[in-house]
C-alpha cells in the first residue's frame, strides 16, 4: 500500500483508510458479528491499510471500543482517528443532544476515547462539527493543550468552513480536514481545497462512494433499515435515487472502459486530485474492502480526468445531502 502525508505535521498514512462507523450498531444493521468486524479491521491491516476512522458518537461509544479491540495487537503500526463535539447524554440513546465543544467537555471526551480505544495517545483528533457557541480559538487551544500533555498527536476539523479553518490553524496547526468529497459532491473544490492547499492541510474525504450510491448497489427500489440514517437524507429519497441513476450509469460505463469497478473509479478519481487526499470508504465486507484497495492501483490519465469531470459536470445531482438541521452544522 502506498503512503501519503496529511498536512505539514508529518502524519503519514496509507493512501486509503477505513471508515469504521457502520461496523457497529447505531447506524443501521451490521453485516456480521462483532468478532467478524474485528476480523475485517485486522484484514485491512494485513492488506496495508494503517489509517482507521471512528468517533465517540458512533454507537455511541461502542465503535471506539470495537476499533480499540481490533487494533490492540498492532497499535504501533496504525493511525487511529476519532472525534469529539456532539453532546451525548446516555449510552443507550444513539441520538446526540446537539453540539458541545466546550473545553471541559472536550477534555472529558478525550479521556473517554483514550479508555475506549485502549491507547495512550489519539493520533488524530477531529472536532466532529463546528460548535457555533464556542469560539474555534478555544477549541484549538484546548486541543493544543492536549497535544502538549501527550494525549493527542494531531488536530483535525470536520465539515468546517474556510474562515474557521484559518482561525483554528492560527492557534494550533490543523493536520487534516475531514469532509464529504466525491464525484457527486464537488463543492469543496470551490473554496475548501484551495484553502487547504495554501495552509498545508490534508483532506480526508468521507462518503467517497456517495454513501454507497456511486457503486451501483443502491437503486430507487432499495429499502433501508429503519436505523440506517441514509433513509432520512433527501438525496436518498426514491425520487432522487431514480434521478441520480444517470451519474451512476456514467461512472459504470467509464469503469468498464478502464477494466475497473465503479467504486474503484470513484476512489481513483479522488486519489488523482491531490497527493494529500486520503479517502476513507467504509465497508463491512472483505470483498468490498479488497475492491476498494484495488483503486490505489488504478491509474487515471489527465485525459481520463478531463473526460470524467466534463461528463459528470453535465449531470445535475438531485436532493440535498442532509435534512436541514444536519446541513446547518456544515461549512461553518
Amino acid at each position: 500500500m502506498r503512503k501519503r502525508r496529511l498536512g505539514n505535521g508529518g502524519l503519514e498514512v496509507s493512501a486509503m483508510g477505513l471508515g469504521c462507523m457502520r461496523l457497529s450498531p447505531g447506524h443501521g444493521a451490521v453485516a456480521g458479528t462483532r468478532q467478524e468486524m474485528i476480523a475485517l479491521i485486522r484484514a485491512a491491516v494485513e492488506r496495508g491499510i494503517n489509517f482507521f476512522d471512528t468517533a465517540e458518537v458512533y454507537g455511541p461509544f461502542v465503535n471506539e471500543e470495537l476499533v480499540g479491540d481490533a487494533l490492540a495487537p498492532v497499535r504501533d503500526q496504525v493511525v487511529i482517528a476519532t472525534k469529539f463535539g456532539f453532546q451525548i447524554d446516555s449510552e443507550k440513546d444513539p441520538h446526540p443532544a446537539g453540539l458541545n465543544s466546550r473545553p471541559q467537555y472536550i477534555r472529558e471526551s478525550v479521556d473517554g476515547s483514550l479508555k475506549r480505544l485502549n491507547v495512550d495517545t489519539i493520533d488524530l483528533l477531529y472536532q466532529h462539527r463546528v460548535d457555533p457557541n464556542v469560539p474555534i480559538e478555544d477549541v484549538a487551544g484546548t486541543v493544543k493543550d492536549l497535544i502538549e500533555q501527550g494525549k493527542v498527536r494531531h488536530f483535525g476539523l470536520s465539515e468546517a468552513g474556510a474562515q474557521t479553518i484559518r482561525r483554528a490553524h492560527a492557534v494550533q496547526p490543523v493536520t487534516a480536514l475531514q469532509s464529504e468529497y466525491s464525484l457527486w459532491w464537488k463543492r469543496p473544490e470551490e473554496e475548501i481545497i484551495p484553502t487547504l492547499e495554501e495552509l498545508g492541510i490534508g483532506l480526508v474525504p468521507f462518503s467517497p462512494l456517495g454513501k454507497g450510491f456511486l457503486t451501483g448497489s443502491i437503486t430507487e427500489k432499495t429499502h433501508f433499515d429503519p436505523e440506517d440514517n441514509r433513509g432520512s437524507f433527501p438525496r436518498f429519497s426514491p425520487e432522487a435515487r431514480k434521478a441520480n441513476q444517470a451519474l451512476v450509469d456514467l461512472i459504470a460505463a467509464f469503469a468498464a472502459k478502464k477494466h475497473a469497478t465503479s467504486a474503484q473509479i470513484a476512489l481513483a478519481w479522488l486519489l488523482a486530485q491531490k497527493p494529500w487526499i486520503v479517502p476513507i470508504p467504509g465497508t463491512a465486507r472483505l470483498q468490498r474492502l479488497e475492491e476498494n484497495i484495488g483503486a490505489v492501483a488504478v491509474e487515471l490519465t489527465p485525459d481520463d480526468l478531463r473526460e470524467l469531470d466534463a461528463a459528470t459536470a453535465k449531470i445535475p445531482v438531485y436532493g440535498d445531502r442532509y435534512p436541514a438541521a444536519l446541513e446547518q452544522m456544515t461549512n461553518r
